[in-house]
């Protein structure tokens, strides 16, 4: 990364496309923290958000659910913008032992299991996380290393890109032929953030590309390797 700077203030502006200013929101992250991970972009960006925020409930939960539970409670008392951001598997253990009413807080997995429990559909988490604290919707973020910029989905299927990225689908036997709008193919990804790095990537995620510039994931390649920010804690 050439500079830091430049990757969070893209990933701000990136955030409140959709969100607006990461400092008007508490934001409690079952994420590691930075000082514990900070090579992460991810852990990166959701740092620069909890600095940023305006509420001393701001900060890393990952491994202190009794304290989440209280800060969400305290927030919940404000009445302020919430946003739980979490990897999967976290998130679904908050769920299974401090099932609460989340009714207001805006929920965000960033990914899924990674070995570290049952694969589950995008459907079955979210579905697991609405029961288990009486929300209505669950977000999602899609990033991964190479990417310095994000893309989002406000409680349905499909994630929107921000400014500096374009998604593209690709035939998955042919990564020189492209599918036309809808159809199922291996997702490429154009990131103008990504200076001097890479800026082209082809990933190993399957999925549908639509005109309007959003997109869905469907799923990974048989032979796709294992990663993601889940892997984090290991």
């Amino acid at each position: 990364m050439r500079q830091l700077d430049f990757y969070l203030k893209n990933a701000s502006e990136g955030f409140a496309q959709y969100y607006g200013e990461p400092s008007e929101w508490a934001i409690l992250a079952l994420l590691p923290s930075y000082l514990e991970r900070g090579g992460s972009s991810l852990v990166a960006m959701a740092d620069y958000f909890i600095q940023n925020s305006q509420y001393e409930e701001s900060g890393f939960f990952l491994n202190d659910f009794g304290k989440l539970k209280a800060a969400l409670s305290s927030c919940k008392s404000k009445d302020c913008k919430i946003l739980l951001l979490g990897v999967s598997f976290a998130l679904l253990d908050f769920a299974e032992r401090c099932p609460m009413d989340l009714n207001g807080v805006t929920i965000m997995e960033t990914g899924g299991m990674k070995g570290r429990r049952r694969e589950l559909t995008r459907t079955e988490l979210h579905e697991t996380l609405k029961d288990a604290f009486g929300v209505n919707e669950v977000h999602s973020e899609y990033g991964m290393t190479e990417l310095f910029s994000q893309a989002y989905a406000l409680g349905d299927s499909r994630f929107r890109p921000t400014k500096t990225m374009r998604v593209f689908a690709n035939e998955l036997n042919d990564p020189f032929c492209p599918v036309s709008y809808g159809r199922t193919g291996v997702l490429n990804i154009i990131d103008l953030a990504n200076l001097d790095t890479c800026s082209f990537i082809q990933t190993e995620d399957i999925g549908r590309v639509f005109s309007d510039g959003s997109f869905e994931v469907l799923g990974r390649m048989d032979v796709a390797e294992m990663r993601g920010c889940n892997l984090m804690v290991e």
